[in-house]
């Protein structure tokens, strides 16, 4: 099953190194062994494999390779400083792709700065946009059920999608988060992972899980850094500008598994929050426009579940709801005061409509081909 992503990082590839990062096991490795049969003489090299990172220490790849896929590079000491000599001194018309499981963002700290080197694509689980866009459709219950990593999702029973989830979720916290960084309280990230399972779409406390969980606010926080830093979560930040009495610090955070989420009108949103999310990635990849996903809140508690704002200009709100076609009071009071365009969600809805200016929408339908931001 062919990736969206797929041409526009071919296209990349012919100027500069492509770095594509994601959560483990969202088809990363899948898409760069795909991607290796549209050059001549390929060549992948995973650091966890010991044979290839002797090859890769040596730089002992053929004179002719074309194309040279570095897989969990990041993981190499002075990775920056390696791949900016390998890029300086390649043959002429080399390609390099780069791929790993932790936000490139995580390392701009250390190393030699590789500004200017590389485009950067994120890909994530499955969306229903992406899939539409390939030509697969699945009804909204399936995602609910299965989330969108390829190896539930494609798996032939719910029963090996559970077993898949429940090996997934332990390799998490056994294998990436400890080579990311010593954790001293193992048993604490996991208790954490299970709370935010239950606290999906509400603004976060670190004092309040630190106390469930016997640790320091500041630990709290560093641990769902972590989490963030490795793709297992995404956090989302109130919009404040122009808005009157709004909070500006309390996050939310969501999944990038939605099947973890404990609730369905809390996996509902979350994979609202995830369509959302992989769409603005996916767009500022290609075109390099700066969007954010936000929420909106008041110190009154008037909230709204999802903006996405695009160089700095809220595009439109989004209302999540499972089957209310009433107007949200609080989506409409957003809408008549500020006038940013507003969409309403609906899970199970026979027919949009619009009123009041405010569009009403399936909630699938609307994922999979009406994102345009």
């Amino acid at each position: 099953m062919e990736r969206q992503q797929t041409q526009y990082i071919l296209h990349d590839l012919s100027k500069k190194m492509v770095f594509l990062s994601g959560p483990r096991q969202a088809g990363k490795t899948w898409l760069s062994k795909y991607i290796m049969q549209n050059f001549k003489f390929p060549q992948y090299l995973n650091w966890d494999n010991y044979q290839d990172r002797a090859v890769i220490i040596q730089q002992g790849w053929p004179a002719k390779t074309d194309l040279i896929v570095f897989d969990e590079i990041h993981k190499m000491p002075e990775w920056k400083n390696f791949l900016k000599g390998v890029w300086d001194t390649r043959a002429s018309g080399q390609a390099m792709l780069i791929t790993g499981s932790a936000r490139l963002e995580t390392f701009r700290q250390s190393g030699d700065s590789l500004a200017g080197r590389y485009y950067h694509h994120r890909l994530f689980p499955f969306t229903p946009e992406e899939l539409f866009a390939i030509g697969q459709t699945y009804p909204l219950e399936y995602f609910l059920e299965r989330g969108g990593f390829p190896e539930p999702f494609l798996a032939t029973d719910t029963v090996e999608s559970q077993r898949w989830r429940r090996q997934y979720l332990d390799g998490l916290i056994r294998e990436d988060i400890l080579t990311y960084e010593n954790i001293g309280q193992l048993k604490a990230m996991n208790l954490l992972v299970d709370l935010l399972r239950s606290r999906v779409a509400s603004p976060l406390s670190y004092q309040s899980l630190a106390e469930d969980l016997n640790i320091s606010p500041n630990t709290v926080k560093h641990y769902i850094d972590i989490l963030e830093a490795l793709y297992i979560i995404f956090r989302v930040y109130p919009y404040h500008h122009s808005i009157a009495r709004s909070i500006k610090q309390q996050a939310k955070v969501y999944f990038f598994d939605i099947a973890l989420v404990n609730g369905i009108p809390q996996r509902l949103e979350n994979l609202v929050a995830l369509s959302l999310y992989r769409h603005i990635c996916f767009k500022e990849d290609i075109d390099g426009l700066r969007r954010n996903l936000n929420y909106i809140r008041t110190k009154e508690g008037r909230e709204v579940d999802f903006v996405i704002v695009k160089e700095g200009t809220p595009e439109r709100m989004f209302e999540v709801k499972s089957s209310d076609r009433t107007i949200d009071a609080n989506l409409y009071y957003f809408y008549e005061r500020y006038h940013f365009p507003a969409t309403q969600l609906i899970a199970d809805l026979r027919q949009d409509f619009t009123t009041n200016g405010i569009e009403v929408r399936d909630l699938l339908s609307y994922l999979q081909h009406d994102l345009e931001y």
